[in-house]
């Protein structure tokens, strides 16, 4: 239980960009005990709840309720009641035709304090995502929010379509796919000009956008057409015409592309930031997991003896957190590093040892164990010096039998594992059979190997012809082609910049296309 006591914040999650959210609302879900959240709120909003928080879906879909409004309601009263602070997140802001309202009548009437945290609601976000301001200067003054799909126990209509379809600039639809057509008829039949700019956008603010765009005289057949279904928002207007010269969201390099990431769901952040920055949906899938050594006393007696040491090798960003921390641990800090060199793999890695303060000496140019070799071997540095190697358990030997057969001594130890994660994703995995995904990327080749072990020799055959596979470097390749695996983009630089650059390239050259 929370020390705030109880109290319930009606969180405005945003369209679907879970960049969109407020920093308030950020705030609120950290210090939540108890979680309520929609269909449209996106799930990646729950990393920011606290690991103990209780997490409770209770999303609408169309006509199919998780709970009924009356049930959430008294759910919020429950739990705050108990003394829990409850976030309630719904999707863009909870007051715009998210029924926020009644729930906070609910806790007025209850006698729950409560707290409102404004979000950006789709009829602004998804228009500007889809390059439709809803005003503009030379076009129109005047915006109106209509719902799509009013309350059907309602005898008569509440919207005043005469003074909608003529007096209002620009008009934003929510929910209103389904009663499209009625929405156009209406709007034609009180007066509104059949050539009247209109797009419906779906998903909005998300890399699986989709917008069509047309006129009252045809948007119906359009985005029938294009099988549009919700969640969608329609726009009509003027300022729909500003979409063909200020479309940058549909434009990105990556955009509509589906991409597959295997790294551990510690580890994926950074990945999937940088292809979400280039338009692609980031579709996470994680293979491995990443835990303790099952013993750490080799890496405790290389700690105690560190003195010893002429260098240490990091080979990954994993291996200089770990390393770090056991070394604090044990009583020590980097000053016992003192008069060690350092080397690196990667530039990622590199720039994880400078985290700590700590002087990088050799960074080699390509990120393999052979290339370290031969840098450590054009220094001298090799014969008659005593090597550290934190690393995975599963790390290759070939870095430390080279270290040996030129004179030098080096010391493996573990300071983490990689393991296999759990449960596979059933709807990613279904998503990959049904050819619905562009691309599958491995940073690793337990990733690979995890990844081939997920799905099976039968369903990794099947999806072979479906989807393309993109490699960090020429070591996970190799893993990949051992198992059977072909892959269509290695990254020249092997990091996650590098790799998101081969992909980027790749899909800016090829016609590949399996979504």
């Amino acid at each position: 239980m929370s020390a705030h006591g109880k109290l319930v914040y009606l969180i405005g999650a945003g369209p679907g960009d879970p960049g969109l959210i407020t920093l308030k609302g950020t705030e609120c879900l950290k210090k939540a005990d108890v979680v309520v959240y929609d269909y449209l709120s996106n799930p990646r909003l729950l990393s920011h709840c606290r690991p103990d928080a209780e997490k409770i879906y209770v999303g609408k879909k169309g006509s199919q309720h998780t709970l009924e409004q009356e049930e959430i309601n008294q759910l919020l009263v429950e739990k705050a009641s108990a003394g829990k602070v409850v976030a309630r997140l719904k999707g863009g802001d909870s007051f715009v035709f998210g029924r926020g309202g009644e729930e906070a009548l609910a806790l007025a009437e209850a006698g729950i304090p409560f707290e409102v945290v404004p979000g950006i609601t789709a009829a602004v976000a998804a228009p500007a995502y889809a390059g439709i301001p809803v005003t503009h200067r030379d076009l129109t003054s005047t915006f109106a929010l209509v719902t799509g799909h009013e309350d059907p126990t309602k005898e008569e209509s509440a919207i005043d379509w005469a003074k909608i379809a003529t007096g209002i600039g620009t008009i934003a639809f929510y929910m209103g796919v389904k009663n499209l057509p009625r929405i156009v008829e209406r709007l034609i039949k009180h007066g509104r000009s059949p050539d009247t700019p209109a797009a419906v956008i779906r998903w909005g603010t998300m890399p699986r956008q989709q917008t069509v765009v047309g006129t009252l005289a045809d948007i119906v057949k359009k985005v029938k057409q294009a099988g549009l279904t919700a969640p969608a928002i329609t726009i009509v207007g003027e300022v729909v015409k500003l979409r063909e010269q200020l479309n940058w969201f549909e434009a990105r390099p990556l955009f509509g592309r589906k991409i597959v990431v295997t790294r551990s769901r510690a580890q994926a952040s950074e990945f999937v930031e940088q292809l979400e920055a280039l338009g692609a949906e980031a579709v996470e899938m994680p293979t491995i997991r990443i835990a303790d050594p099952e013993d750490f006393g080799p890496l405790d007696k290389a700690i105690d003896n560190i003195e010893s040491f002429h260098w240490i090798v990091f080979t990954s960003v994993n291996a200089v957190g770990r390393f770090v921390e056991q070394l604090l641990q044990r009583g020590r800090d980097i000053r016992d590093l003192k008069g060690i060199k350092i080397c690196a793999i990667g530039a990622a890695t590199a720039d994880e040892v400078r985290e700590y303060h700590l002087r990088v000496d050799l960074v080699p140019p390509k990120y393999v164990a052979e290339s370290v070799v031969e840098a450590l071997q054009q220094a001298g540095e090799i014969k008659g010096s005593r090597f550290l190697l934190p690393r995975a358990d599963i790390a290759r030997s070939l870095l430390p039998d080279e270290i040996h057969r030129l004179g030098g001594k080096a010391v493996e130890v573990d300071v983490y594992r990689t393991v296999l994660e759990e449960e596979a994703d059933a709807d990613v995995i279904q998503r990959l059979l049904e050819g619905d995904l562009d691309l599958v990327t491995f940073t690793s080749s337990s990733t690979v190997r995890n990844f081939a072990h997920m799905l099976g020799k039968e369903r990794l055959a099947q999806i072979q012809s479906k989807t393309g596979f993109a490699s960090i470097g020429p070591v996970t390749t190799q893993t990949a082609k051992e198992l059977g695996i072909p892959i269509h983009i290695e990254a020249s630089k092997h990091d996650i910049p590098g790799l998101v650059e081969a992909i980027k390239r790749f899909f800016s050259e090829t016609s590949l296309s399996h979504g």
